[in-house]
């Protein structure tokens, strides 16, 4: 009995070394030979301290920089990502952070962003902290074979041909209209196609703000939650075929877990950390079983209405069942397509980067024009001229030259996502630099998007202008404008959203006219989005 406790003692003792230098190597033993290695490569950043690395010094200086608003100015990279700005400024272009234990190399060459979002394979995205899966997982964060057969399966609800074919289906609509043919109806008919749901929530969201005016003119109107309401709406209506109000809650959960997760990512993530019933743990468990659950709702009502023949393929998730279905009777099983969790994490997607993305480009480009007065008549000249007092049509709005200037524009200054990572899947050699397995990379978009070497001395300054020949013309065939990301990965809903986004400005311009409020505190922050902090309050006038 001795000798088994002898050995049970033994047993113990190793294991507890064992995790002991795991945990010893993960702190301090690795990331040194990581940094004299970057060293080596002729990067330079801060020297490593153990464990938290620059993450202490980066909480503070966002917190800080969130303290108070900025002054009026289109460069917002000092208060959004000021940590960044200020190692760049002291390091120079070629230079690494520390995200804990693990450090992160910035990628400013157009050439080396090209041939890392181009080699996805090679390049995949950084899990810094899994936390994050409950946000939401889907195509944008699968890798290899299962991004392939997600993308291939998604695609066909985001095609061009299949946006256009919608958008034409109906020319004509008022919200009257449309109300009464929303309401009443079995949930089996095919009903909401997008361009009748675009037009729909911006009727309302403007005839919100037509009895707001009414009898005054003109009123003060924080337009940041009507613009959160509309994408919303659009998203719920043109993805599940329901209206905001039935989606609000799962907008609201999803929101919120995107706050918690901005938290979390400023601190170190300790492996296993997520299996800890903290508060907030706990929190974002109940988030994500409470979405799912709603979420799967919506698909069971969906599958069972198609199970009893009934077609309804005239919004997004009807598009991506049936795309799903034919992927599987073309492969000959069902292993070849979505599983109902894999549709519930797509849905996920939809709700939130379809929303977010298309929101914050409205608001950035309302107070922009706000600014400029100029622009902003620019652009409804054109409008006024393309549609007159009509509601605007597929065919129009992708002849809106002006406003597609001042959308790019507005993408460039104020971009939905500051930077993009990834990491590498083996040792790899990326120009003259030679990264180990493993490694992080950060395309540091909104850096790119102001840097005065790549679009001259005016980069700061908004000048729509640049994209009068379009966006080869204005990067010179560089990866140096990437709001949607690039390559294959490239956002597959960037064309809804930029649809969604014209119309929106067309029937606001077509009744409005705008400019900033005296109380306008301009205080852009990253919020998973960019996003105004205070809000964005604008003078409305009618028009």
């Amino acid at each position: 009995m001795e000798v088994i406790y002898t050995l049970l003692g033994v047993c113990i003792s190793v294991g507890l070394l064992a995790y002991a230098w795991g945990v010893l190597d993960w702190v301090w033993f690795k990331p040194k030979k990581l940094e004299k290695w970057l060293k080596q490569q002729g990067l330079k950043g801060n020297p490593y301290r153990i464990l938290s690395g620059d993450m202490k010094e980066l909480a503070k200086m966002t917190t800080d920089a969130l303290s108070k608003p900025m002054t009026l100015s289109d460069n917002i990279a000092p208060r959004v990502i000021p940590f960044y700005v200020q190692h760049v400024n002291k390091y120079g272009k070629s230079c690494y952070v520390w995200m804990g234990p693990r450090p992160k190399v910035l990628i400013r060459d157009p050439e080396l962003i090209k041939e890392v979002l181009n080699k996805n394979y090679q390049y995949q995205k950084a899990r810094t902290n899994p936390l994050g899966r409950k946000v939401a997982r889907g195509v944008a964060n699968y890798e290899k074979d299962k991004w392939a057969k997600h993308r291939r399966i998604i695609n066909p609800a985001f095609y061009s041909e299949k946006l256009k074919e919608k958008l034409m289906s109906s020319t004509l609509c008022s919200a009257a209209l449309w109300g009464a043919s929303l309401e009443g109806k079995s949930q089996g008919r095919t009903s909401v196609l997008m361009q009748p749901a675009f037009l729909l929530s911006c009727c309302e969201m403007l005839s919100k703000w037509e009895g707001i005016v009414s009898g005054k003119g003109s009123c003060e109107r924080d337009v940041w939650p009507d613009l959160q309401g509309l994408t919303c709406d659009v998203i719920s209506r043109t993805a599940f075929g329901s209206s905001y109000e039935e989606g609000k809650r799962i907008f609201e959960l999803q929101k919120e877990q995107g706050m918690h997760f901005i938290e979390v990512s400023r601190q170190v993530y300790v492996p296993g950390w997520r299996f800890v019933p903290t508060k907030r743990n706990r929190r974002m468990n109940a988030i994500e079983k409470e979405v799912k659950s709603s979420i799967r709702g919506i698909i069971d009502k969906r599958m069972k209405a198609m199970q009893g023949g009934e077609t309804n393929n005239d919004d997004l998730l009807g598009i991506l069942l049936e795309s799903n279905l034919q992927e599987i009777r073309q492969q000959g099983g069902k292993e070849f397509g979505m599983s109902i969790e894999d549709v519930i994490e797509e849905c996920k997607v939809f709700y939130f980067a379809g929303q977010e993305t298309t929101s914050v480009m409205l608001v950035w480009t309302m107070i922009l024009l706000s600014r400029f007065q100029d622009w902003q008549a620019r652009a409804r000249e054109e409008v006024l001229q393309v549609f007159g007092d009509q509601e605007p049509d597929f065919e129009g709005l992708n002849s809106l030259k002006v406003l597609t200037m001042i959308l790019y524009e507005s993408l460039r200054l104020y971009p939905p996502i500051t930077g993009m990572d990834r990491r590498t899947v083996e040792e790899t050699k990326l120009g003259e630099i030679v990264l180990p397995r493993g490694a992080l990379l950060m395309l540091p978009t909104l850096l790119m998007h102001v840097d005065s070497e790549i679009w001259g001395e005016d980069a700061k300054e908004f000048k729509p202008d640049r994209f009068r020949e379009g966006i080869m013309k204005a990067t010179k065939g560089k990866q140096v404008f990437f709001p949607f990301g690039g390559g294959p990965r490239i956002c597959v809903g960037q064309n809804f959203a930029l649809v969604e986004a014209k119309m929106a400005m067309a029937m606001i311009l077509q009744r409005f006219s705008f400019e900033l409020s005296p109380s306008y505190a301009h205080a852009p922050y990253s919020m998973v989005t960019t996003q105004p902090q205070h809000g964005a309050p604008l003078i409305i006038h009618k028009l």
